[in-house]
């Protein structure tokens, strides 16, 4: 695989971290996305193939609920989603997951749904 851009950087990235992190029934996956304007979060089980959890600035319900200051493209927002993930998760019996960056730096917006996570109450 050729880099010509910054998305095959991360890709090829992601690709490597893939062969060493999997989801199990016990310990599913916690897969960050992130977009310019949005961030998406997945509890993944690879074993089945089915994502249990799933929470993004782009549903309505967690839009309406973000404070003013939160979007999709700043910390504030990746935050909020970092909270209502773990919390979802909880509500399914999900307390241990396995983080996966999706190739992004373990920086910004991703670090901020990693910290709000385990605040709430996920561990990993």
């Amino acid at each position: 695989m050729k880099i010509k851009t910054k998305d095959d950087r991360r890709v090829r990235i992601h690709l490597r971290q893939r062969k060493r992190i999997s989801g199990t029934k016990e310990r599913p996956r916690l897969s960050v996305f992130r977009s310019v304007t949005h961030i998406y979060a997945q509890v993944i089980d690879d074993m089945n193939g089915q994502t249990l959890v799933s929470a993004s600035t782009v549903e309505p319900s967690l839009k309406g609920a973000l404070e003013k200051a939160a979007r999709g493209g700043n910390v504030k927002g990746a935050e909020a989603i970092g909270k209502a993930i773990a919390e979802r998760s909880i509500e399914r019996g999900i307390t241990r997951v396995v983080f996966d960056r999706s190739g992004f730096l373990y920086h910004g917006r991703i670090r901020a749904v990693a910290d709000a996570a385990r605040k709430a109450g996920l561990e990993f």
